[in-house]
């Protein structure tokens, strides 16, 4: 966006297409008289005073105190007046300023709703390689943004913001960073902000922008006629780049034929004299297109966050991928779209501008059926579906049935590797984010709705790992369980509920977790389904181990493993003896604590799973050791060890060696210590040879004393995390 010339304040390209130029940075005084850059029309002395206002002092700088935040400037405009341009213009000539980066952050959705100020923050954590914790409250959140800031000299481009409370809580605490804020009026709440409020262009800059468009020969030969449309316009560079789009694709008619139709034109139903200019040039742009582009152009008011590739349009109009792409490169042309900078291979992405959305809208609710248009949704979530699921099998390409489903897919739907495939999620993402939330929101497909969820998740999770995918994956849970609660359904709700307890417990929120897996039990048990039930009744013990408290761990992992008792599920009975003889390990109660062990051991001998049993017989020998009996805990380590060497596993054989060497130690023979020590390590570094070392060998490394609290090996066994529905 910084190497567009002028584009209105939502989005609208004032270029035409291949005359795009970059905006080298522009330092100096701030009085000095700033250079017009190729591309760029108008807005001289806007520009100069922009600047000027950087280093100009406030109020607290009169009274001796230092600013405690950074400078604010604000651009205010009406959408269509060139605001966000001119943002972008400053922020490209002042970039060499500011070492840590211009960081961009849209404050209103295409819809024209105001971007929470949570999610505002997480995509500003993200561009500044901050953590982004999943789940957390917005103050939270921008306190983290502050923090991230803190020392750093940044600029903040902060555009279409519909108040000040959507700004302050942003504002970095450091008066090094300068924030730029673009908004449709003034930010009252603000303090010391610098507002410059934008009119339309002066008629030399307004002619200039409508040749850029229409070609410099039908505007030399009419000089007149040109000044003529600027002043129809307004000076608007919405309305001249619409016009402009209207001359260059008809190219028989004159710029007086383009006055004449402006002033035919009915200025439009709205009260507002400002935004007639708008409606009437976007009436003449409209208007000049075929009856099947014009029909596309409508649908793409239902594009996700305005944001629309060939395959979305294809889907939305039921035209083919190639007929889809020639139409948004003819609306491009014409100044209808704006094409995002290609992403590598990726085929291009367009923007509809916000300015137009609403007028876009209106002729869809006139001119399509309702049930038309709910099909063009549905086909759109469909393929986006698809497309998703083709972008989680691109990660699984070894296995031979992704690899069938994969060819059973159409050519345009494949990516060529699970790299390509990995760029478009991220391209795509925030169309992806709010295409779901769209369709949770809508609340007439919601089974589609719920199939798009689960793709989203299940292809990010693939791609960057639960961990990384966190915030997103905590927001998609919730859509689920929006859709779940409306539609009645317990079994899914009871799986959003378990997945948002996770990544709660996993941000250290484990009493908010405890509270989600509560209710994740009565929505299992109301399911009847025994294996959320199980999952719940896991978590919530899980969650009171976390917190301290081991009866009521003990408590519900009894319930849990009476459960599995009851359907002969042995590799989750193996886990669960595990993990009480853990509970009560940290309560110091050894004699329960070696009878869940044993247990743990003796189911693991009916599974023949040699290094789960290898693993329990070393806890066996922790708690023998913990509770002062080391005779026998130097028995049951050889006993470990002599499994694991059966077992084959070297890594986890080293693992009971040390455990071993470290008992011998403290019963006082440190030459036996030395040389089972000598043989882990020779274990150790075979194994290092032949692959990365996994958790036994993280667990292997020697300690000095007994620890005060045991941390036991989880037993291997099938993990529990309920998937999303699909």
């Amino acid at each position: 966006m910084a190497e567009q010339a002028v584009e209105t304040g939502d989005g609208m390209a004032a270029v035409p297409p291949g005359r795009r130029s970059s905006v080298p940075a522009a330092g100096g005084p701030a009085r000095t008289a700033v250079p017009v850059l190729p591309g760029f029309v108008g807005r001289r002395r806007e520009l100069e005073e922009l600047r000027a206002d950087i280093v100009r002092a406030g109020l607290d700088t009169l009274a001796g105190r230092k600013s405690p935040r950074g400078r604010v400037l604000l651009i205010a405009g009406r959408p269509g007046s060139g605001r966000t341009a001119l943002a972008e213009e400053l922020a490209g000539q002042l970039a060499g300023q500011y070492p840590d980066g211009v960081l961009r952050a849209r404050l209103t959705e295409a819809g024209g709703a105001p971007v929470p100020t949570e999610r505002t923050a997480r995509a500003l954590l993200t561009a500044l390689g901050a953590p982004v914790p999943a789940g957390a409250e917005e103050d939270e959140l921008t306190q983290a943004v502050r923090s991230a800031l803190k020392g750093r000299r940044a600029l903040l481009l902060l555009d279409d913001a519909a108040g000040a409370e959507q700004v302050d809580p942003l504002l970095p605490d450091k008066s090094e960073c300068l924030i730029v804020a673009v908004s449709r009026g003034p930010l009252t709440g603000v303090p010391d902000v610098r507002p410059c409020t934008l009119g339309g262009l002066d008629t030399a800059s307004g002619v200039e922008l409508l040749e850029r468009y229409a070609g410099p020969t039908r505007i030399t030969c009419d000089p007149a006629a040109a000044n003529a449309v600027v002043e129809e316009c307004g000076g608007q560079p919405a309305a001249l780049v619409l016009v402009g789009g209207w001359l260059a694709a008809l190219s028989k008619l004159s710029v007086v034929d383009a006055v004449t139709r402006l002033r035919e034109l009915p200025p439009g139903d709205g009260h507002d004299i400002a935004a007639r200019p708008l409606a009437r040039a976007f009436r003449l742009a409209y208007e000049a297109l075929p009856a099947p582009s014009a029909r596309i152009l409508r649908l793409l008011a239902l594009a996700p966050a305005g944001a629309a590739d060939a395959h979305t349009t294809s889907a939305l109009a039921g035209c083919s991928v190639a007929a889809a792409q020639t139409a948004l490169e003819d609306f491009e042309a014409r100044g209808l779209l704006r094409a995002e900078p290609a992403v590598g291979s990726l085929p291009p992405q367009y923007l509809v501008p916000g300015c137009l959305l609403d007028m876009l809208r209106e002729l869809m609710r006139t001119q399509e059926r309702p049930a038309e248009v709910e099909l063009a949704r549905a086909r759109m979530l469909e393929r986006t579906v698809r497309q998703l699921h083709s972008c989680r099998a691109a990660t699984r390409t070894d296995d031979p049935l992704t690899r069938k489903r994969l060819a059973e897919l159409p050519r345009p739907l494949r990516f060529a590797s699970s790299q390509a495939a990995g760029e478009w999620l991220t391209c795509r993402l925030p169309a992806l984010l709010a295409a779901a939330r769209l369709a949770v929101q809508d609340g007439r497909l919601d089974t589609l709705a719920r199939r798009l969820v689960s793709a989203l998740t299940r292809a990010l999770t693939a791609h960057f790992g639960a961990e990384e995918a966190g915030p997103e994956l905590y927001g998609l849970h919730q859509l689920v369980l929006d859709v779940a609660r409306r539609c009645e359904m317990p079994l899914e709700k009871a799986a959003a509920l378990l997945n948002i307890g996770d990544l709660d417990a996993r941000a250290g929120r484990t009493s908010a977790a405890l509270g989600r897996y509560r209710e994740a039990l009565d929505a299992a048990r109301q399911a009847g389904d025994p294996y959320a039930i199980s999952r719940s009744l896991e978590s919530i013990a899980a969650s009171y181990h976390e917190l301290g408290d081991w009866q009521r761990a003990v408590d519900w992992y009894g319930r849990a493993l009476e459960l599995r008792l009851t359907r002969g599920e042995l590799a989750d009975e193996a886990r669960l003896y595990g993990r009480l003889g853990a509970v009560r390990s940290y309560a110091g109660q050894w004699n329960e604590a070696l009878r869940d062990w044993r247990a743990a051991a003796a189911v693991c001998r009916r599974l023949r799973d040699l290094p789960g049993h290898a693993r329990a017989l070393g806890e066996i020998a922790r708690v023998h050791e913990h509770a002062g009996r080391p005779q026998d805990a130097v028995r049951t380590c050889r006993e470990a060890v002599e499994c694991a060497r059966q077992a084959g596993d070297d890594r986890l054989r080293a693992a009971m060696l040390l455990r071993l060497a470290d008992t011998l130690e403290r019963l006082g023979d440190p030459v036996a210590a030395a040389g089972h020590r000598s043989a882990a390590g020779e274990l150790l570094t075979g194994a290092a040879s032949s692959g990365p070392a996994g958790p036994a060998a993280s667990a292997a490394l020697p300690g000095g004393a007994i620890a005060p609290l045991p941390a036991p090996a989880e037993l291997e066994v099938p993990g529990t995390r309920m998937a999303p529905p699909d």
